[in-house]
């Protein structure tokens, strides 16, 4: 059993420690003081609840438990004297927030930060200089930026006020990148300025330099479009066939057009292998300001373009780009293994999900490629059309933006974008203001199971993250285009001028801003006593979303901003969620007896479910979360069941808007297994990585990639979060 101090350091637990911090308060007691008895009986009382805790428990949640042993006990003195240290140690440490952290991050002890992103390596010196400047940001936040209802709210797993280790500085969260505009129009990286290229693989190549500036100017994910790479590949192509004839020529060859054609063919998908291997590699090899590889998502949408040649060249590059991901890369002992990034997402169509239809030879492969490594994620255009209007990816793992209103309004070229077409829609080059995130579990619980004061607690929450959100919205606003030109002047969102701010970028649509929310499965089973997957469970479960859907419409109405409801990706959101909710409320069966809640509307995770039924049941509450949710389902090894696969995303097709597969791609270094490393439990109950094989338990001597939020995780997480790795059942 661990214990978890404020400076993030894990360690183990000493109940020593606990007993001579009640001496020390007993002492100071001049009557009524403990017995020796009563002081055993309160250390082992306390022993015993963070055993039944089953994780490493939090100083505070110690203090708290002492606390109320004391009084238990009858001894109020004691307690009050107790409750004095405890204030005159807070007062000590408020001095100065920040320098034990940072000082644990040096000393690579912090175990939170270890584990708070599986995407970042927190031992190398990019990652903690970031870590460092957050927590640099979150202590300036707390003290100066947020009103302290709001910082205490946050604290206590009411909400989450996100990223506020980045909060400081005027950033957004997540973007489509413009990139369109960029490459046919040129753009400026780092005071140079890049003219359009006259190659696929140059556009390639400049394509990976804008998606690592844009990602050292935000915190969140990024996505492009492979159609916007498209029309290089024709750019690529007539010149091939210039050469060709030409050296023809001069070899004294004969120079038809058929055979020029034929021999600048293959160059173009030699040209075309070339660029797609520059994207993967380098997107996986950069590293951004944040101290890890970009956060980006390459869509793969074949009706972005007109048919014919464009479309055509198109179906090039996503089959080159779902083989090479297929293949995998190279770990640092040679063995091939699954990336994290570029995630990837395939829309499915009319002209390829059916058997027969003109891609789908595309669909197979695409199936081939999820059940090897993971991606890449479905939407249906059929769904998406249904629900937005539009088709177009989310950014990063699940954030998407609302449908575009700003030019069915007429409002016009605010952005003054390069490529705006009058009367199209746009969504290229929109982005997010950034998240806060309600816990459902907590209001559910704070309710008593009192139906109206569950509606009363939920309004008082929504206004809370109503509240901090417009705090959030008002930092960006009067932000210089200045400070991220690649985004504001550049192209990549906007192409402003120097000194202009990005008010006008805020409001009628043009980005969104998002309420987030979690543990709807917890909320319902407690308000309930039923699965949201059953009629009565479901019925209250879309009633909260529902209700959601319904602030936001208010708040948009009321301010001309675009609030949407967010199925929030919590990774170490989930266990934090889940102390706080264990401190206030205990062990209540089914609610908070895990150290994780569970996500967005998602069924739970040990719920025995069938693939289709749960896509199926999933899709209501889906549709009803339109700023950003994902679903899954969890499978074993299917590359040799393609065809179950391809049932899968056709179901896909015919029911929900975005999906995906997880299944294991894992390898051990030790022994070089191939296969599922599976999670079990140390000597002191810690969850660990280990190796069925071989025993390894090194998690640097092991590659482990697994679905965390909507992305692939290879870094390792919390031990909330990969209890909930270790405890999903199968659906299929």
């Amino acid at each position: 059993m661990n214990v978890l101090k404020r400076s993030g350091e894990e360690v183990v637990f000493d109940s020593a420690k606990i007993k001579n911090a009640i001496l020390k308060a007993n002492q100071a007691t001049e009557k009524n003081q403990l017995t020796e008895q009563q002081i055993s009986n309160i250390t082992e009382s306390v022993v015993k609840q963070c055993k039944d805790i089953n994780r490493a428990v939090g100083v505070e949640e110690i203090q708290d438990m002492v606390e109320k042993a004391i009084m238990a006990e009858g001894n109020y003195d004691v307690a009050k004297n107790y409750i004095t240290y405890r204030y005159e140690r807070a007062l000590v440490r408020q001095a100065n927030t920040t320098d034990k952290k940072i000082l644990s991050l040096l000393g690579r002890n912090n175990e939170e930060a270890k584990q708070e992103n599986s995407n970042k390596n927190p031992v190398v010196n990019s990652t903690q200089r970031d870590y460092m400047a957050g927590e640099v940001s979150k202590d300036i936040t707390q003290r100066f930026l947020l009103p302290s209802h709001i910082w205490e709210a946050h604290e206590k797993g009411i909400i989450h006020f996100h990223d506020a280790d980045y909060f400081a500085q005027p950033m957004y969260n997540c973007c489509l990148i413009n990139l369109e505009d960029m490459l046919q129009n040129g753009t400026v990286i780092s005071g140079t300025k890049i003219d359009s290229p006259h190659s696929f693989v140059t556009a390639c190549n400049i394509a990976t330099q804008i998606i690592a500036q844009v990602a050292s100017n935000q915190y969140g994910g990024q996505s492009i479009t492979l159609s916007h790479l498209a029309p290089f590949v024709d750019v690529s192509r007539k010149k091939f066939r210039n050469d060709v004839a030409r050296e023809l020529t001069e070899a004294g060859l004969d120079a038809t057009v058929e055979i020029v054609n034929q021999i600048a063919e293959e160059r173009v998908k030699a040209e075309i292998t070339k660029g797609v291997q520059t994207i993967q590699y380098q997107i996986i090899t950069l590293m951004t300001t944040n101290g890890q590889a970009p956060f980006v998502t390459v869509y793969m949408y074949l009706d972005e373009v007109e048919e014919g040649q464009t479309r055509e060249d198109l179906a090039l590059i996503i089959e080159e780009t779902l083989k090479q991901r297929i293949k995998g890369v190279k770990n640092e002992k040679g063995v091939f293994i699954t990336p994290a990034f570029p995630k990837l997402i395939y829309t499915l169509d009319e002209d390829n999900v059916e058997e027969g239809s003109k891609y789908y030879y595309l669909t197979e492969l695409a199936a081939k490629c999820t059940a090897k490594r993971l991606v890449p994620d479905y939407i249906s255009a059929k769904i998406m059309k249904e629900y937005k209007g539009d088709v177009y990816p989310c950014m990063g793992c699940r954030s998407f933006l609302t449908p575009d209103r700003f030019t069915d309004a007429g409002i016009g070229n605010i952005a003054e974008a390069e490529n705006y077409v009058a009367g199209q829609h746009k969504y290229y080059g929109r982005f997010n203001q950034g998240v806060v995130t309600l816990n459902l579990v907590d209001i559910a619980c704070s309710s008593n199971k009192d139906i109206n004061k569950f509606w009363k607690i939920f309004d008082e929450r929504l206004d809370l993250c109503h509240e901090a959100l417009m705090i959030r919205h008002n930092r960006l606003k009067g932000t210089p285009s200045d400070v991220a030109p690649i985004l504001w002047q550049n192209g990549a969102i906007a192409r402003l001028e120097k000194g202009e701010v990005i008010d006008p970028l805020l409001f009628n649509g043009y980005s969104t801003i998002s309420l987030g929310y979690g543990g709807l499965c917890e909320c319902v089973r407690y308000m309930t006593g039923q699965s949201h997957t059953s009629p009565e469970g479901m019925e209250f479960g879309l009633k909260v979303m529902q209700y959601m859907n319904d602030a936001c419409a208010k708040w948009k109405a009321d301010s001309n901003i675009d609030f949407s409801v967010y199925g929030t990706p919590m990774e170490s959101t989930t266990y934090k969620f889940a102390k706080c909710l264990q401190d206030r409320f205990g062990i209540i069966e089914g609610v908070t007896d895990k150290n994780y809640i569970t996500n967005s509307y998602h069924i739970h995770v040990t719920e025995e479910i069938d693939a289709f039924d749960k896509l199926t049941i999933e899709a209501k509450f889906q549709k009803l979360s339109p700023g950003g949710a994902i679903s899954y389902v969890e499978v074993p090894n299917m590359q040799n069941n393609i065809k179950a696969v391809l049932a899968l995303m056709k179901h896909i097709y015919n029911s929900i808007m975005y999906a995906e597969l997880n299944t294991k791609s894992d390898f051990c270094q030790v022994c070089g297994f191939d296969g599922e490393i599976t999670i079990e439990e140390d000597k002191n109950g810690k969850l660990i990585w280990k190796c069925p094989n071989c025993g390894n338990t090194d998690e640097s001597k092991m590659n482990v990639a697994r679905r965390t939020c909507g992305y692939i995780g290879t870094q390792y997480w919390n031990q909330g979060r990969t209890q909930e790795i270790k405890e999903r059942v199968l659906h299929l």
